[in-house]
């Protein structure tokens, strides 16, 4: 029977050769994206990690990594409508004219959709755009459907419609247009400014109320913002968004979303500010984090905020009413239909209570905007005309 093999004898003599430990490198911020790695996605069999080879205190200026550059690639979309059945969303069908989005918000509850091109909720979310270039004729041929009833379609629920690259191939645009063909109801949410270069197509629409605008500002704070939303228009900008859209005669609300616990604290402000420059109505969500963004949003707290990491996690888990059982598996935010939302429990009804005594105080939310749906033609889609 061979003999097992012997641990190795402890050395205790000062002049041996000692074994190196690995050290990983820490996290750093890259400057103007959100994130600061591109996370491992769920579906990856093998992850790394960087570790300190012992290079880096030779690094001459200049010699690091280049700052991550975005790069769209085009798809050819097989649909463009998606439908949901959550009740918990305002709409049931909506249009997303691209995967990805460079304004790079840390937050944002679409990152973990990237998992399924095989790519990053990471850093690859914010830097990979794709985009659907025959977006808007599959709009038109799914509007022209017999079977289509007319319902309102949301631009812009899983991506930013107006985000940078939109300046050049104008997608969101060419969507616009078939909407305005078919005589179709839609609304858009945005936190850009882009939003204005239509102008000429939503001022009409509006006036036949067949849109709205919702125009997204979590802070009035410009240096949270660069933080959180590194790639989106600064606050006063989409507040000056707003004006001129409320003076063009659209209708416009704006939305405080998402409410994350000591970090964003001025709600108050944002919707005085918003209902100053012309919002008529509101709505807020509470902070979100389904798959990999809660690693990815746990980074960030450590990045910009160490010292009260811990108490935005337990708040969040408290806006969530999770159990002791819950939070010990690691569990960050309850993701029922019903309350994921608004939350549930006493902070949630505190936050409820806050949002809800400003729009009283400010009267937002007074009038619902009611957009019509009888005035859709689907023989224009076809391009018939129609004589009624």
């Amino acid at each position: 029977m061979p003999t097992p093999p012997r641990p190795p004898a402890q050395v205790d003599d000062e002049n041996a050769p000692q074994v190196m430990q690995e050290v990983r490198i820490p996290l750093q911020a890259v400057r103007g994206r959100g994130v600061a790695t591109a996370l491992a996605h769920r579906f990856v069999r093998d992850t790394r990690e960087a570790v300190d080879d012992g290079w880096e205190a030779y690094v001459e200026e200049g010699d690091g990594p280049a700052p991550p550059t975005t790069r769209v690639h085009f798809e050819t979309a097989k649909s463009a409508i998606c439908a949901n059945d959550s009740p918990d969303i305002y709409f049931d069908l909506s249009v997303n004219p691209y995967r990805g989005c460079e304004h790079g918000c840390v937050y944002c509850y679409a990152r973990p959709t990237h998992s399924y091109l095989n790519l990053s909720p990471g850093l690859d979310f914010e830097t990979q755009i794709i985009a659907k270039h025959n977006i808007a004729q599959l709009l038109r041929d799914e509007l022209g459907r017999p079977s289509h009833v007319p319902q309102l379609i949301n631009i812009g629920s899983a991506t930013d419609c107006y985000q940078p690259v939109e300046r050049e191939l104008q997608l969101t645009r060419g969507l616009i247009e078939v909407m305005r063909d078919m005589r179709h109801p839609f609304s858009i949410i945005t936190k850009s400014a882009g939003v204005e270069r239509d102008l000429d197509l939503l001022a009409p629409l509006a006036a036949q109320r067949l849109t709205a605008v919702y125009v997204t500002i979590t802070t009035l704070d410009p240096a949270l913002a660069r933080r959180m939303e590194p790639r989106a228009a600064a606050p006063h900008r989409r507040l000056r968004t707003i004006r001129t859209l409320a003076e063009a005669g659209i209708p416009v609300g704006v939305s405080v979303a998402p409410q994350i616990p000591f970090i964003t604290e001025d709600m108050e402000q944002v919707l005085c500010a918003a209902h100053e420059a012309g919002a008529r109505s509101a709505f807020y969500t509470v902070l979100r984090l389904p798959w990999e963004l809660n690693p990815l949003f746990r980074q960030w707290l450590e990045l910009h905020y160490p010292q009260r990491a811990a108490r935005v996690l337990a708040r969040v888990q408290d806006l969530h009413s999770l159990d002791p059982a819950q939070r010990a598996a690691g569990k960050v935010y309850g993701s029922d239909f019903a309350t994921r939302m608004k939350g549930s429990g006493l902070w949630a009804d505190l936050l409820r209570q806050r949002f809800a005594a400003s729009c009283r105080k400010l009267g937002l939310n007074r009038q619902r905007t009611e957009l019509d749906l009888t005035q859709y033609r689907a023989a224009y889609a076809r391009n018939q005309g129609c004589l009624f």
